[in-house]
């Protein structure tokens, strides 16, 4: 696997975090280097949220991803702040359930995928991010299916795992979508 530096942006609330998380431990599982930093506004929810997650064969030197290799946009302030910053050949995930704008470079592949929508038509209202991890997953394979589960298993808290085959649907959703 080649590296991936990937950065996650939205608003808090929206699972940025968690969603990096899973992706860390999913990288951890494959016995990856890597790196998760959490960057969030003094909000609980709302404000500000982006997560930046490494992934490598080699030592990582910095846990900022200033240069994302994939850019996941939950909301449009964060596409309008990080769109330019994608490397040539990069790629964007836009929830077109929530951003309308399009984006406007044609040197980066962008998926619009109506993630909010997906998950509330799946009767799972606010787990757009996993919809989302799954199109990252379909698209990027930084992982073998197995250790995405594993990934998942491990980063939910013990008192909301009634929540794992609805993540887990929605992350099939994503795939699908």
């Amino acid at each position: 696997m080649k590296d991936l530096n990937i950065l996650l942006a939205g608003f808090g609330g929206q699972g940025i975090l968690f969603t990096g998380k899973v992706i860390a431990y999913a990288g951890l599982m494959e016995e990856k280097e890597v790196s998760w930093l959490p960057s969030y506004g003094p909000e609980m929810r709302g404000g500000t949220a982006n997560c930046s997650v490494c992934l490598s064969d080699n030592k990582i030197g910095s846990p900022l991803v200033t240069n994302p290799d994939v850019l996941v946009a939950m909301n449009l302030p964060s596409l309008e702040k990080f769109e330019n910053d994608v490397v040539p050949g990069g790629l964007i995930i836009v929830d077109s359930s929530i951003i309308t704008k399009k984006v406007a470079r044609d040197d980066v592949k962008t998926i619009y995928i109506p993630a909010s929508e997906i998950a509330e038509k799946a009767g799972i209202k606010g787990a757009a991010n996993m919809v989302i991890l799954g199109k990252l997953f379909k698209e990027t394979e930084f992982c073998s299916p197995d250790n995405l589960d594993k990934g998942l298993q491990k980063t939910i808290p013990a008192r909301k795992m009634d929540l794992l085959d609805k993540n887990r649907l929605c992350i099939r959703l994503g795939t699908e979508n």
